[in-house]
């Protein structure tokens, strides 16, 4: 893939902050919830209306005598908790005695205990442990906790979306959702700046609900680029369809029908490797930094004119109707069932099948022995 000689001094940080529009929506309720459909008519007609907020509009203090227990430590609980312990907020964890984060957690500096303890003391449970374990580990070591005032906090709606977790009606129900991995998020916490945020109100019994979340975003980095409000609804259902038909899905099914017609017509499969995996990055740094536009702007010309005229021809309206149904079954809660359904039946093997067939591709095999040219000192690849 050749590349032009354009480049920009701007860096990556402040074009995601600059990005974000001054538009904003001024329709307040009771629920995020009862926003979609104002949001789904902005939508239709094109015009930026989502409220935002920034760093120097949100305050920290209406948390600074409410406990936050964050239940899980994986890569997005490890990261929120360590960012809102630094921002001065009062955090503690909730983890299962013996599990393997403890430790983990402890070395961080944090305040560890077990999980119905913690969810017991905090003022704010916010719930980052995998979709799948959420209902069961709600119903039989938080629900009790649950009283009156306090909040809920998740960083994903599915839950609550779809009632696998009921609240009491007596209690806020918050997301603060980042948009980047946990590793990302603390490192950007780390350098003085933060990963954008999206920011929902379910239930607001206190009349404090929105305070709190755009706190606990602040808290996090994510007010410093910016934060958008959205509703469960929107958060839930755009996250799974651009992870299936674009960002995981229709990534991975993309490059690996490129890398095998380039080896089919007899291509050797370690250039086909360079083409169509390996290049892929530069591009999409480019997209994320620049957009569409400016990334073709920075590519050759012959690449610029081969794309823009090849690439419709290859994801078309075909592909789009079928984009469209994958997005059907998401609305109607049909994706939704069938993944409760499997993950009952098979657990953490529900994907292993597929995996499997992933790991024995061609494509995934040139790539280790390629990977090991570049990045020789690493054993993870």
């Amino acid at each position: 893939m050749a590349m032009s000689s354009a480049s920009s001094s701007s860096s990556s940080l402040a074009a995601a902050s600059s990005s974000f529009s001054t538009a904003t929506m001024t329709t307040t309720a009771r629920t995020g919830e009862g926003q979609q459909k104002q949001q789904q008519s902005t939508a239709v007609t094109g015009v930026l209306g989502a409220k935002k907020w920034h760093d120097n509009e949100v305050s920290l203090d209406p948390l600074k005598d409410q406990t936050i227990a964050v239940i899980g430590y994986g890569i997005q609980g490890r990261a929120q908790a360590s960012n809102m312990k630094d921002s001065g907020m009062n955090v503690i964890v909730g983890l299962r005695k013996n599990g393997k984060t403890w430790i983990m957690a402890e070395n961080d500096g944090h305040k560890v205990m077990e999980l119905s303890k913690a969810a017991e003391i905090a003022n704010i449970i916010h719930i980052l442990i995998p979709d799948m374990e959420q209902s069961e580990t709600y119903t039989s070591e938080i629900a009790p906790y649950v009283t009156e005032g306090k909040a809920l906090c998740f960083s994903h709606g599915a839950a609550i979306h779809w009632k696998w977790i009921v609240p009491p009606k007596n209690v806020d129900v918050l997301m603060v959702a980042p948009k980047g991995p946990g590793q990302r998020v603390r490192e950007l916490y780390a350098d003085g700046f933060g990963t954008p945020s999206l920011v929902a109100v379910y239930q607001d019994y206190t009349n404090k609900a929105w305070d709190r979340v755009l706190a606990m975003a602040k808290g996090i980095g994510s007010t410093r680029p910016g934060v958008i409000k959205t509703t469960f609804k929107e958060e839930v259902e755009t996250d799974w369809f651009g992870e299936q038909v674009d960002l995981c899905g229709g990534a991975h099914a993309l490059v690996m029908s490129a890398f095998e017609t380039l080896v089919e017509a007899g291509y050797q499969p370690e250039v086909a490797y360079y083409e169509c995996l390996h290049e892929l990055k530069l591009i999409t740094d480019l997209i994320h930094k620049y957009g569409i536009t400016g990334m073709y702007n920075r590519v050759s010309e012959t690449a610029r004119y081969g794309g823009l005229t090849r690439g419709p021809h290859i994801i078309g309206k075909d592909s789009k109707n079928k984009m469209k149904e994958v997005l059907k079954e998401i609305q109607s809660g049909q994706f939704a069932e069938e993944w409760v359904s499997i993950y009952k039946k098979e657990g953490k093997n529900s994907f292993g099948r597929y995996m499997n067939e992933i790991e024995n591709h061609q494509v995934e095999k040139v790539g280790k022995e390629m990977r090991k040219m570049m990045w020789p000192n690493e054993s993870n690849i």
